[in-house]
């Protein structure tokens, strides 16, 4: 080995070093690359529904929701609609909101043509997420501690996150929510 290769032997074995740092802290519960763009909203004063909407308006693929309060007629109807229009629609909801929620809008999605499907494995089923066309470039993660309900809008202190075009993103809340569809029982069973 040549003099100038001993020198830098040692910036090679720290580049290594801190390269094996860096892959350690790289896995699924761990750091995602900022990519695309991230809208947000701060209810009441902002208008979160809108971006809600205008992102399901917007699917062209699949739509994909789990739901702890879903009482917005808004956001149901939007649902409705994109399956209408040949979108693939799924809905995960929580079993217990289900049942205390007086204006639940889970059943009348679910007969109007949305598959729902209940999880009741958790003491709360409390995501708040909608996953829209994932693996396509358009990919859209929604979620924040917004409910899909009217409540949620116009009297909460409420965040919501768009997230756009971060397909690492996507795929990470894709393989969870597909981790809570698997437990859940199809509505109506």
């Amino acid at each position: 080995m040549n003099k100038a290769c001993l020198r830098n032997l040692p910036l090679f074995f720290l580049a290594f070093l801190v390269a094996g740092t860096a892959c350690a802290y790289e896995s699924p519960n761990g750091v995602i690359a900022a990519t695309g763009t991230v809208q947000v909203a701060f209810t009441p004063d902002e208008d979160a529904n809108t971006l809600i909407l205008q992102a399901i308006y917007d699917a062209r693929k699949q739509i994909l929701v789990q739901a702890y309060s879903f009482t917005s007629k808004s956001i149901a109807g939007a649902l409705v609609n994109a399956r209408r229009r040949g979108v693939e629609v799924q809905l995960i909801a929580d079993a217990e909101q289900m049942q205390q929620m007086e204006h639940n809008q889970v059943s009348t999605v679910a007969a109007l043509g949305v598959q729902v499907f209940v999880d009741s494995q958790h003491n709360s089923a409390h995501n708040k997420v909608m996953i829209i066309d994932a693996g396509t470039s358009n990919a859209i993660v929604i979620t924040g501690s917004f409910n899909f309900s009217y409540s949620a809008q116009h009297k909460n202190a409420e965040n919501l996150l768009l997230f756009r075009h971060n397909q690492e993103l996507t795929a990470a809340y894709l393989k969870n929510w597909t981790h809570h569809r698997e437990h859940s029982q199809a509505f109506g069973r």
